[in-house]
């Protein structure tokens, strides 16, 4: 048979199109002692899959908790002893390192996927993730990447996971010295908020979480900035009442933002639930993390928000608001690194380096969020760099002029 290829090379195949929908559902739930044997919140939400049987769940614990949680995990075994007809442990509950250290560590997600391999768990399986944002970060990320995606319920037991990070569709680890660099778009089975865990958090941990609260108010919600600023002495002296308010509403405005914002998977650039940010990853990274994620974050709110102020988009009444909001709830305003080599724009220490890195993470344009007043963001596509360098030295003297008066002191 001969074939003549320049017949062949005449086909005009036009391409077959496809398009498709898909619906997420998953429910944040609130409750106290999720692994309380009188407590059937857990057993619920697993059971209301529909399927018949009892699931595989691996628990995957934050090392962190144990310090504070000595019999978490016998709770843990005893909860699913309890109920045999939902769960069944596919193995003892695994323990990985907490905090950051657990997204820098490609061991960390190697040995999760291992352990998965062994005891069999599939995509008709649970894994539960107890922990802050970082190991939920690390833990949802195994689970998005084995049998292409397993449910996954998160359980966070800190306020910044309660309320931002572990509500969301995202997960990811750090690569490259860069932050989140491998990551998913996989959103959990369910959300099991425990306000149990916030009451054994450092006042450290608690206090890093409330940051994230205050960048939603800011570009969301004045009513809600208006609340955290008029209950910051409750919030520091850990009022769990305050905290609950806190958490909810900030998770409901994240929320909302993913399912009402026509962008949940962030195809296009614009991300203004990082406002902040740019200079909060960087800032955690060229203190080798001696910032806590919230921590820096507060710092980023506050440099946009000065920022914002000399662009003429914040009046100069709204923007010390801010930063004393910011400075009631003890967080610190300024660190040496804010500054460092910040004339030198190619040096790997500057700080507006993390400009082009967050311009890369999101691909396209640089889109940052800026503040038009409290609780209105606005985005914007180009800044200036010595309208920025000011803004740095304003914030610092602010935040150096603040200091004889606020009678605190933060603890790094």
């Amino acid at each position: 048979m001969v074939i003549d290829i320049r017949q062949k090379a005449t086909l005009n195949m036009q391409p077959i199109r496809q398009s498709f929908s898909v619906t997420f559902h998953y429910g944040v739930h609130f409750t106290n002692g999720v692994f309380d044997l009188k407590n059937s919140l857990l057993a619920q939400v697993i059971a209301g899959d529909g399927e018949v049987g009892p699931k595989k769940v691996l628990a995957i614990v934050d090392s962190g908790l144990l310090q504070s949680r000595r019999t978490l995990l016998k709770q843990i075994v005893a909860y699913c002893d309890r109920h045999p007809d939902t769960l069944k442990l596919a193995a003892e509950p695994i323990i990985i390192k907490g905090g950051e250290a657990a997204k820098n560590d490609p061991n960390e997600l190697s040995k999760i996927h291992q352990i998965i391999d062994e005891v069999g768990v599939c995509r008709h399986s649970y894994i539960l993730g107890i922990g802050g944002g970082a190991v939920l970060d690390l833990v949802g990320y195994a689970a998005a990447t084995a049998h292409r995606g397993i449910r996954l319920i998160r359980i966070p037991t800190t306020v910044l996971a309660q309320n931002d990070s572990a509500v969301g569709v995202k997960n990811g680890i750090n690569a490259f010295g860069k932050k989140n660099f491998l990551g998913t778009f996989a959103p959990p089975y369910a959300v099991l908020n425990d306000f149990s865990f916030l009451t054994s958090l450092n006042d450290r941990d608690w206090r890093c979480g409330i940051a994230e609260a205050v960048k939603v108010a800011l570009i969301k919600d004045p009513d809600f900035f208006e609340y955290i600023s008029t209950h910051a002495d409750a919030l520091i002296c850990r009022d769990l009442n305050s905290m609950q308010q806190v958490v909810y509403r900030c998770a409901q405005l994240h929320m909302d933002h993913i399912a009402n914002n026509g962008d949940p998977f962030e195809v296009g650039s614009s991300r203004p639930l990082d406002f902040g940010h740019w200079a909060a990853h960087k800032l955690e990274q060229l203190t080798n993390h001696r910032l806590r994620h919230g921590e820096a974050v507060a710092i980023g709110i506050a440099l946009d928000s000065t920022y914002s102020y000399l662009i003429g988009l914040l009046s100069r009444l709204e923007w010390q608001r801010i930063l004393n909001t910011l400075l009631s709830l003890n967080f610190l305003l300024y660190v040496p690194e804010l500054s460092e080599k910040i004339t030198e724009l190619e040096h790997p220490r500057c700080l507006f380096r993390g400009l082009s890195e967050f311009r890369e993470h999101l691909g396209g344009e640089l889109t940052l969020t800026l503040l038009q007043g409290i609780g209105k963001g606005i985005e914007v596509h180009e800044v200036d760099i010595s309208l920025f360098r000011q803004a740095t030295w304003l914030l610092g003297e602010f935040y150096n002029s603040s200091l004889p008066a606020s009678g605190w002191e933060c603890v790094m």
